[in-house]
């Protein structure tokens, strides 16, 4: 196969034996301006996969950025491990498939985390899971732009977001209020973190309303953290359209960077 005209290259990368357990690796010509882990959404359901992040890779390349596209084992169906997602197995591939990047010469200088919808769950996660000892120790985001982000489990499953698809991602309806368990994997529990986070929404999105990231940025403000709501035009799906203004406006928070 002949290289990409634009001088990228691309590898695919395994953390795991099951299918799900992979991620893909590309990078652009010339030193990156530092990398971008891209994890896609879909209500943590086995039905959505890693196409739903792939179209946003030639946008973050031609900008700089390299990017770790981040396949994980989801909700509905086993793999050949006998395991299927949900939690933890959901969280470990998503800790272990970032820690692919400290096997790679990359400068992890800059390194974001960007996830929509249940992805951008698993990104904002991602910035807070070495505090639990299940998941210390590996490489941490040093930012997160969450698109349209499931951030508030518990607001999450009472507004029936998924038709349950917060409980069927923990098991069980979530209590982080009194759980520790459930705790360690809601956005919200976790404010304030270290790093900043833009919760980009758009104003139409009914299948995640933008109250999940106002809820979010709200509470991290008020923890004394970094966070803002960038609130754009369009619905769910708008801001992971890399020809929508939405997507323009969030290249424009990783020029910032």
């Amino acid at each position: 196969m002949p290289a990409p005209a634009d001088g990228s290259t691309t590898e695919r990368l395994t953390y795991g034996d099951d299918p799900s357990q992979y991620a893909v690796l590309t990078r652009p010509a010339g030193t990156p301006r530092g990398v971008v882990v891209v994890v896609h959404g879909g209500f943590w359901k086995a039905e959505y996969g890693i196409e739903y992040a792939e179209p946003l890779v030639p946008s973050l390349v031609a900008a700089g950025w390299a990017t770790l596209a981040l396949e994980y084992r989801r909700v509905g169906a086993a793999g050949a491990d006998g395991a299927g997602g949900g939690v933890p197995e959901t969280l470990d591939d998503v800790a272990a498939g970032i820690d692919l990047l400290a096997g790679t010469d990359l400068d992890l200088t800059t390194l974001v985390a960007l996830g929509h919808s249940a992805g951008g769950h698993l990104a904002t996660w991602a910035a807070s899971r070495t505090r639990h000892q299940r998941w210390a120790g590996g490489v941490e985001p040093t930012h997160v732009v969450s698109q349209a982000g499931v951030l508030d489990l518990a607001g999450a499953h009472a507004a029936g977001l998924g038709g349950g698809a917060v409980a069927a991602f923990l098991g069980h309806a979530p209590n982080p209020a009194a759980d520790p368990e459930d705790a360690a994997v809601d956005p919200l529990s976790q404010v304030p973190l270290d790093q900043p986070v833009w919760c980009v929404h758009g104003a139409d999105d009914t299948i995640v309303p933008p109250t999940q990231s106002q809820r979010y940025v709200d509470a991290a403000l008020a923890a004394g953290a970094q966070s803002e709501l960038v609130e754009v035009e369009g619905d769910h799906f708008t801001v992971v359209d890399p020809t929508s203004p939405a997507w323009a406006r969030t290249l424009e928070i990783l020029d910032g960077l």
